[in-house]
């Protein structure tokens, strides 16, 4: 299994948000951007619309989780970003699921023998 990294800086968040692609649907959009590299770094961003603390932090803890738990289905060398939406933050862990896999599968960034 590969190991990921998280996106930490805002000027990484900023180059991805600039430079790469992004899709949308109900309750996430995920931006993606080569990092030329031989693995993937993932930044979750939750604004203040979503929610209080508390629900902002179950939606990024619920996004983390469903990609920790199919990382092995996504390409390496991606920096991906996924910013919640509003209608995020009444769901549970397989709508989150759901269309993070959906997203990856629009960006074309998942490995098709093991999904």
């Amino acid at each position: 299994m590969q190991f990921t990294e998280s996106l930490r800086k805002n000027e990484d968040f900023l180059k991805v948000y600039k430079n790469g692609r992004s899709h949308g649907n109900r309750y996430l959009v995920m931006y993606v951007l080569e990092n030329g590299t031989g693995q993937n770094r993932l930044g979750i961003s939750v604004s203040k619309k979503v929610g209080n603390s508390v629900v902002r932090h179950r939606v990024k803890r619920l996004v983390k989780e469903s990609y920790r738990l199919h990382e092995s289905l996504f390409n390496s060398g991606l920096d991906l970003v996924v910013v919640a939406r509003r209608s995020a933050a009444a769901v549970g862990y397989h709508e989150v699921l759901g269309a993070l896999l959906y997203l990856a599968g629009l960006h074309g960034i998942t490995n098709k023998e093991k999904g």
